[in-house]
């Protein structure tokens, strides 16, 4: 559906981000089927995510959908790469900043990951447009860091990861990964295996948060069908 995603298996993908990580500023978004529907229909800026140098897919119903095209998706969750890059020997030595959540989420995060170098980039409530919102590209923009976790939701992340670019960035990659690091410091939970496995992780956050994802996975989710049906069958 007119996103070029990336291929390979998860080792190679990750070696990738990191070597990203090394050379001239790029950003990675990790599309998931809301994203794909708010890209389609006009929600979210399509030079955004042409913008980008890395979309690797975060969604298993996308890749069934791909199946049915004859197409091979790897899934790579933004929350697993994250977990991967934290992990990784292959990152020591790289500055790693957060973006998003608060210290004592940061704070934990430390605990956890003893031997990267991390820093904290205070994310306050921001708009895009605005003069707080303008502030804080320029703050992060000449902040020190090679990788920078971009967790303040879609699409607020992947505008800002975009913003970055324009606003002189020049080196170090920028990864747009959600809730990634709640996940990791157990301020939300993940579906369980079995869920994962089954691609029912969104039914899990359904049931865990129903008044907040009711929109999105019961009114606009189903609509990837009609985006991909329009695409991918009568498109071609």
């Amino acid at each position: 559906m007119t996103l070029d995603f990336a291929g390979g298996d998860r080792p190679a993908m990750l070696d990738r981000v990191i070597g990203m990580a090394r050379g001239a500023y790029g950003y990675v978004v990790t599309p998931n089927v809301d994203h794909v529907i708010k890209l389609m229909d006009g929600r979210v800026p399509r030079d955004v995510y042409d913008g980008a140098d890395l979309k690797i897919c975060d969604s298993r119903v996308l890749a069934h959908l791909a199946r049915l095209r004859g197409v091979a998706l790897p899934v790579y969750p933004g929350s697993d790469l994250t977990a991967d890059l934290l992990a990784s020997p292959a990152a020591e030595g790289l500055v790693i900043a957060v973006f998003g959540p608060d210290r004592a989420a940061f704070d934990d995060l430390v605990a956890r990951y003893p031997r990267q170098t991390l820093r904290w980039i205070e994310a306050p409530m921001l708009t895009p447009g605005t003069p707080g919102w303008t502030a804080a590209v320029r703050s992060a923009a000449a902040a020190d860091w090679d990788v920078l976790l971009a967790c303040v939701s879609f699409p607020k992340q992947e505008l800002f990861a975009h913003a970055l670019r324009a606003a002189g960035r020049r080196s170090g990659v920028t990864l747009c990964v959600g809730a990634s690091v709640d996940f990791l410091t157990g301020r939300q939970q993940r579906a369980p295996r079995i869920f994962q496995q089954l691609s029912l992780e969104w039914l899990h956050r359904l049931l865990s948060q129903p008044r907040r994802m009711f929109r999105r996975y019961v009114i606009e989710g189903p609509a990837i069908f009609g985006w991909f049906v329009r695409c991918e069958v009568f498109g071609r």
